[in-house]
């Protein structure tokens, strides 16, 4: 894996997520295993996470002792020492994105770490062991894949655009109003795709792989990286009602930036 030439906090987060892909890529070499395996499928993958996290944990808070810590299993976790020098900071971490795609062999899902300092997200990386794809912005110096710097596509006609959603599961979200949103963008673009990674769907967006994205029900450890990462390409990210709080709100559009209005206006007139 390698870095664009961003700052040492992004190198810090870089290097853990690097450690923590080993334990995961060991994992998911022995999913092929589950049917004979004692645990359950579900025991598995929790054990797969909680390790991943806690190799996260270790090697974020021993770089940065004064970050307080955010992570999907674990929860909120204190700073390790109360260091005045430092800006007040906190890890918000996602080790394994696509957590059922893991489940089930799929190679498609995601270690997720931002960094937040000051109540704003100032970097994120976001971690793709299988393809060895790693994605990293910083505020106000871009993102990047590897040493290549990512810029939002720029196509403007809903027909030649590709979109990305998220579709809740069992007992998850409104299905029907997720489909009528589906159904919708599916009629009047080149197509939509659900991959079942927001981190992975956001730094796709960044790349301009798709044109974008939308989810709701979302944590701030699914998005924090991604959509730092297609801010810095240049997308528009935004709740459904066109507003910042896309974290506090947990739904979330990130969309090249000019095809953000027809997309936003589609999405809310398939639910009013």
């Amino acid at each position: 894996m390698s870095v664009s030439n961003l700052s040492a906090l992004v190198g810090v987060m870089t290097k853990a997520a690097d450690r923590a892909s080993k334990s995961l890529l060991r994992d998911f070499g022995e999913v092929e295993h589950l049917q004979i395996s004692r645990k359950g499928p579900a025991d598995f993958v929790s054990e797969a996470d909680r390790r991943a996290e806690e190799i996260l944990y270790d090697n974020l808070s021993q770089s940065r002792p004064g970050f307080s810590f955010f992570g999907e299993e674990s929860g909120e976790r204190p700073a390790l020492v109360a260091d005045g020098s430092q800006r007040a900071g906190r890890w918000i971490v996602d080790p394994l994105d696509g957590t059922t795609n893991f489940l089930h062999g799929l190679p498609h899902w995601a270690i997720s770490i931002a960094a937040e300092i000051d109540d704003q997200i100032v970097a994120g990386v976001v971690y793709d062991p299988v393809k060895d794809e790693l994605f990293a912005a910083e505020k106000g110096k871009g993102a990047w894949l590897g040493s290549k710097k990512l810029r939002a596509s720029r196509r403007d006609n809903m027909a030649d655009c590709l979109f990305a959603v998220g579709l809740p599961f069992k007992g998850h979200g409104d299905v029907r109003a997720n489909l009528r949103q589906a159904a919708v963008v599916t009629s009047q673009s080149s197509g939509l795709r659900r991959f079942g990674s927001a981190a992975l769907d956001l730094a796709y967006t960044a790349a301009a792989r798709y044109d974008g994205f939308w989810e709701a029900g979302l944590n701030a450890y699914d998005v924090a990286a991604g959509a730092l990462l297609a801010a810095e390409a240049g997308c528009i990210v935004t709740d459904y009602a066109g507003s910042a709080e896309y974290i506090k709100n947990r739904q979330i559009i990130a969309s090249a930036p000019l095809i953000y209005d027809r997309l936003r206006a589609e999405l809310t007139g398939a639910v009013q």
